[in-house]
């Protein structure tokens, strides 16, 4: 008589497999991340805070105070002249409702930090390793990567956005970001090769976010440039496509501001 060994579930032999599989696991994959503590609660839309203009964003009410001005740069002396002497001039082309010349103009995105505080929404993504941020407008995209270093300025290929590293202090993810083209401008301040920027974004509650920002760069600056940004979460919000398409303005060599080309 021939002697039948005991048969085994299946769905033992299925549980015994998967506690093989996650025992061998790597620490680092995703599914070991599942949950992970790096998953800080900044993901979904985000609107910035106050509106940069009457008619734009959600449409909700103020509920705490906004940050305070931009100051200005603390450009050196053999920089300042020509930067106030700029900002007079677009002051009073503004003042005759003429548009003065930006990148948008020519259908070029902000960059950093310009982009961190776009016309339009933006979006945050986080995954383990990483948060991306997407700037509606241009559809700007920005990648931190984390517990990494950024590069050395001369090493790294000149970007709009740059590169970006960040690390979670406690409940602040400071990112310090080099590597910007010497054209993209915020507030048309000019910077070096070896700028730096470093943000420290932080959770104010639950329905705000808020990001200071510090310039670095010796070259041009007196001291770090420092202000804060806020940004109010926007629940639901899809973000748009944005494509720059049929772009007709121009800088009139001659009068020095945008003009729309009319064919």
């Amino acid at each position: 008589m021939t002697e039948r060994r005991p048969r085994r579930s299946r769905r033992a032999s299925t549980t015994m497999l998967l506690v093989l599989v996650v025992a061998t696991m790597p620490a680092g994959s995703a599914f070991a991340q599942a949950g992970s503590p790096a998953i800080r609660g900044i993901n979904g839309s985000w609107e910035t805070y106050p509106p940069r203009a009457a008619g734009l964003g959600s449409g909700e009410a103020a509920s705490i105070p906004g940050p305070a001005p931009i100051p200005d740069p603390p450009l050196k002396p053999e920089y300042l002249d020509e930067w106030e002497a700029e900002r007079a001039r677009i002051a009073e082309l503004t003042s005759q409702g003429l548009p003065p010349v930006t990148s948008g103009m020519a259908c070029l995105p902000e960059g950093m930090p310009g982009m961190m505080l776009g016309t339009f929404p933006m979006e945050v993504l986080e995954t383990p390793g990483q948060v991306t941020i997407i700037q509606e407008a241009f559809t700007q995209v920005r990648r931190i990567y984390l517990n990494e270093d950024a590069p050395a300025p001369e090493d790294a290929e000149p970007r709009f956005a740059g590169h970006s590293a960040g690390r979670w202090q406690g409940d602040t993810l400071v990112v310090e970001t080099v590597g910007v083209k010497d054209y993209v401008r915020f507030r048309n301040v000019p910077h070096s090769p070896n700028m730096r920027i470093v943000e420290r974004i932080r959770l104010v509650g639950d329905q705000f976010m808020e990001n200071q920002v510090t310039i670095e760069d010796p070259q041009y600056l007196t001291a770090p440039w420092t202000w804060t940004w806020m940004y109010r979460r926007w629940p639901g919000y899809k973000m748009q496509e944005y494509v720059c398409e049929d772009n007709r303005y121009f800088v009139d060599p001659k009068l020095g501001y945008q003009r729309l080309r009319v064919e």
